[in-house]
């Protein structure tokens, strides 16, 4: 559990990093200093404050435009300064996280006393990631003759766009099995690429769809993505997808990004 939280927070870190950054933009873009308001009896009287000087300029009614952007700009200030500390708090667990991470990894190398005796009740994630990627599984036995594409892990696939995926994956080295069968209610089904992340264990799904040009084939694309949705594994969250047509081949760059953002 508490590394698929890593990944979480990991990903809240980029967030805040992006968003703050976004805020920072928009505040770089609005007028110089800060509103004040004074009650004047039961209305208000804006000022723009110059800063370190504290010299105040009245804004008149006129010029609502002025006094709406340094309100605008007093909110995204204190929104900034709310988002640093989040960011700040994330990266002190991240900090705690890693060192706890690296105690575990120790607990069983092989000079730690503890590995043996640790051996018989658990299995380091990077072991039983290793276990499961060369273990038999059952795979999709329909149209054996379609396997003609040998890649760098010593599996055939069936499609070019297959081996760039199934290539690029045993690069990075990320576990993964090739059509390895998956009950989804009744059906059975075999996904093109079964996942785990390096870091989580974590599982995930990926499934390219390579003629969506043709009617029939794209039919047959959504409904399986209809059976993958109604059994609780969503695109983008533990199904990663991928398309083309006969105009439109897969990119590398596209794999090489969802494997950075998915996994490195």
């Amino acid at each position: 559990m508490i590394f698929t939280f890593c990944q979480k927070m990991l990903l809240e870190q980029e967030r805040l990093e992006t968003e703050i950054k976004s805020i920072q933009e928009q505040i770089r873009k609005l007028p110089p200093g800060k509103l004040v308001c004074s009650h004047n009896g039961n209305r208000f009287k804006w000022y723009q404050s110059s800063g370190h000087k504290q010299t105040y300029t009245y804004i008149p009614k006129s010029n609502r435009k002025l006094a709406e952007q340094l309100a605008v700009k007093q909110y995204l200030l204190l929104l900034e300064k709310e988002l640093l500390k989040q960011q700040k708090a994330v990266a002190s667990y991240l900090t705690t996280s890693s060192a706890n991470n690296n105690a575990i990894e120790q607990l069983f190398s092989d000079s730690s006393g503890y590995a043996e005796l640790l051996s018989s009740y658990f299995k380091p994630l990077s072991q039983e990631l290793s276990d499961w990627t060369n273990e038999p599984y059952e795979h999709n036995t329909k149209y054996p003759e379609q396997l003609i594409h040998r890649v760098s892990s010593g599996i055939k696939v069936r499609s070019k766009s297959e081996a760039m995926i199934a290539t690029l994956l045993y690069i990075n080295k990320i576990p993964f099995r090739y059509e390895c069968a998956l009950q989804l209610g009744d059906a059975t089904v075999f996904p093109d690429f079964t996942i785990r992340h390096p870091h989580t264990g974590q599982i995930y799904y990926w499934e390219h769809f390579g003629m969506m040009d043709n009617p029939s084939y794209c039919q047959k694309a959504l409904s399986k993505q209809e059976l993958y949705i109604s059994n609780k594994i969503f695109p983008s969250i533990n199904l990663l997808t991928t398309y083309e047509t006969k105009d439109n081949p897969l990119n590398t760059d596209l794999v090489e990004n969802m494997l950075r953002y998915y996994f490195v």
